[in-house]
């Protein structure tokens, strides 16, 4: 008799992201207790739906019950985690060949000294001289046809999965890695196994090596039930803004040359009527993460039956009419517009990696376009009228044209407050900037799908409460990074601070601190403060750990993240459900947060950064 099985599916409470994690890292000390854990894992995965992948709550529920059920210690949640994961996605794993598998090796696996390879964009150029196990592992995966690489982390994973390159990942990794990436890679519905290595040392580690040449053995064999899976609509989001695809859903109306056409002479080799829609086109080709086209299509999709994410998902989203994808894009270009005035409102020099529009053209170019980009998302839609239908189509561009409008006040207000003498700030006033700024994008974009896919009466109520918690979480989460010395969010620390912009951040530091130090905190924001930059910013640092701001910030995503989470709770239908659970997972994604430091007033800014960021 088949075992029964296990939905995963059933609508239940969910935790706080937030919790200290290092304790629950340990790996089982025996090779054959080891053994025996991932059988009990085994035994339990076949019982679980395999049409929908496990919530990270879901699967850290399951592993807490087998660890109960074999009276092993607390310890060991997040190896169990990662074997129960690894077993489950094993029967998809079989159902893709080898040579659309990645296999991901980390670079501690490496002789620390005396190994050769160099270090390129991907990561360890191994040399496979034989010298470690990595060589070893590569060698037999190669054979199989695998595509290789050795480096660390989830990023650019992703990326290689959304590029379309590989279809599945299988990989070696110490627990604090794989803790990062289950969010991004599995809860996406990617399949995925991984095989902990034993310890976390970072320097000469070990692995069960047999385990490693099982998982990359799995043979390639057709699979009864395919697991859901965002990775389609994924890719699409990606490619919508290509070069070739985006020329191919939205042709140039002035016909122009693209500026990589223009012979190396930039603007200048263009006729100059089409130069405002070189520069737009340029600009939607530079690059970002295209999430909010994502979200369209996704919310889309899942009230119309989730066709996307079966394994079938490209040719569904093939066969969508071009109308659909249009309105994805035009939230894409309503962001991309609000980053071209942002930067120069900000005075922001990068953008992508590259001089921002207003650092290459000059400001009034940039402004035009950024209005351009503007007029070009409302002219996706509505010269989709009838296709779409007026009263569908008239529906979506009410919702962007409120998404702008609330976004523009958002903006209004932090700049007005930016240039004010008078610097007092409520943290409930920065929270009202917050889902101004931030929220209207995630509704419009949710809004837009659903409306694609018939009347939204029902939503609209639901939509704006679950988009506006999950905004201004985001934005402070975003807040918090600027003191986490993220080179992906920002080029440097305290930017915002200095900046002048209104943060929950500050807002909350003149509300817990005594007079004195609120008066000097509000010296250091001063535009004639004498002092360096270095010493602004490690003293206003100080001064919002005294503040107790960090944990008062950490607390606020807490709970606008559990508001998101209890209307996610209520949503129809399922998938849905699941997506906007999803989106809370993703959007909401925190791995590391700011830490206490030690009496660093005296140090300079060169001192202090290993230290803030240790």
């Amino acid at each position: 008799m088949a075992p029964e099985e296990t939905s995963v599916a059933e609508k239940k409470p969910r935790r706080s992201r937030r919790r200290k994690t290092a304790h629950l890292k340990m790996v089982p000390d025996s090779k054959s207790l080891r053994e025996h854990l991932r059988e009990r894992c085994r035994e339990i995965a076949v019982t679980l739906d395999r049409s929908n992948p496990p919530s990270k709550d879901e699967l850290e529920a399951i592993s807490r019950k087998i660890l109960a059920d074999e009276n092993q210690p607390e310890g060991f949640l997040g190896w169990i985690m990662v074997v129960l994961s690894s077993v489950f996605w094993e029967d998809q794993i079989k159902g893709i060949p080898h040579s659309r598998r990645l296999f991901l090796l980390p670079h501690c696996l490496k002789h620390a000294e005396g190994c050769p390879a160099d270090y390129d964009e991907f990561g360890l150029a191994c040399k496979t001289c034989g010298a470690c196990s990595i060589a070893d592992f590569r060698g037999a995966a190669e054979e199989l046809g695998y595509k290789v690489l050795v480096a660390e982390g989830s990023p650019i994973v992703l990326k290689i999965i959304v590029s379309g390159h590989v279809d599945a990942i299988v990989g070696v990794a110490c627990l604090n890695v794989l803790e990062k990436a289950i969010d991004k890679i599995m809860l996406a519905g990617i399949p995925c196994m991984a095989v902990p290595l034993l310890s976390s040392d970072c320097r000469n580690t070990s692995v069960d090596e047999d385990w490693v040449e099982q998982m990359v053995r799995v043979p390639h064999a057709e699979v009864q039930t395919q697991t859901n899976s965002y990775i389609h609509l994924m890719r699409k989001a990606s490619t919508l803004f290509e070069h070739d695809v985006l020329e191919s859903l939205v042709p140039r109306v002035r016909g122009g040359k693209s500026l990589a056409e223009s012979n190396g002479q930039g603007v200048g080799g263009l006729d100059p009527l089409a130069a405002t829609e070189a520069i737009a086109y340029d600009f939607l080709t530079a690059g970002g993460k295209y999430s909010r086209p994502f979200i369209t299509m996704a919310v889309y999709d899942a009230v119309t039956g989730g066709a996307a994410t079966k394994s079938d998902g490209d040719k569904v989203i093939e066969g969508w009419d071009d109308s659909i994808l249009h309105a994805a894009m035009s939230i894409e270009t309503f962001h991309k517009a609000s980053l071209v005035h942002d930067d120069i409102e900000d005075g922001d020099a990068f953008r992508y990696g590259d001089d921002t529009l207003h650092q290459k053209y000059g400001i009034p170019t940039a402004i035009n376009v950024g209005d351009y980009l503007v007029g070009m998302g409302y002219r996706l839609v509505s010269r989709n009228r009838k296709t779409l239908g007026a009263e569908t189509a008239a529906d979506i561009l009410d919702t962007l044209a409120d998404s702008h409008q609330r976004l523009s006040e958002g903006q209004g207000t932090e700049l007005i407050w930016r240039d004010a003498k008078d610097k007092c700030l409520k943290p409930i006033d920065a929270l009202k900037i917050y889902a101004l700024k931030t929220a209207p994008a995630f509704e419009a974009a949710i809004m837009s799908g659903l409306r694609l896919a018939g009347p939204t009466d029902d939503f609209a109520s639901p939509v704006r409460a679950f988009a506006r918690n999950l905004g201004v979480a985001f934005q402070i989460l975003n807040d918090l990074k600027d003191w986490e010395h993220d080179d992906e969010n920002k080029r440097s620390l305290g930017a915002d601070l200095l900046g002048g912009r209104p943060t929950v951040l500050l807002a909350l530091a003149l509300e817990g601190l005594k007079d004195s130090q609120r008066e000097e905190l509000v010296s250091l924001l001063a535009d004639d403060c004498e002092k360096s930059t270095e010493t602004r910013l490690l003293r206003a640092r100080h001064l919002f750990f005294e503040a107790g701001v960090f944990e008062k910030a950490y607390r606020l995503v807490d709970k606008h993240q559990q508001k998101a989470e209890e209307i996610a709770d209520s949503i129809e239908p399922e998938s849905l459900r699941r997506l906007f659970y999803y989106l809370v997972d993703t959007v909401l994604d925190r791995t590391t947060e700011v830490k206490p430091t030690i009496d660093i007033t005296h140090l300079s800014y060169e001192e202090v950064l290993p230290i803030v960021n240790r």
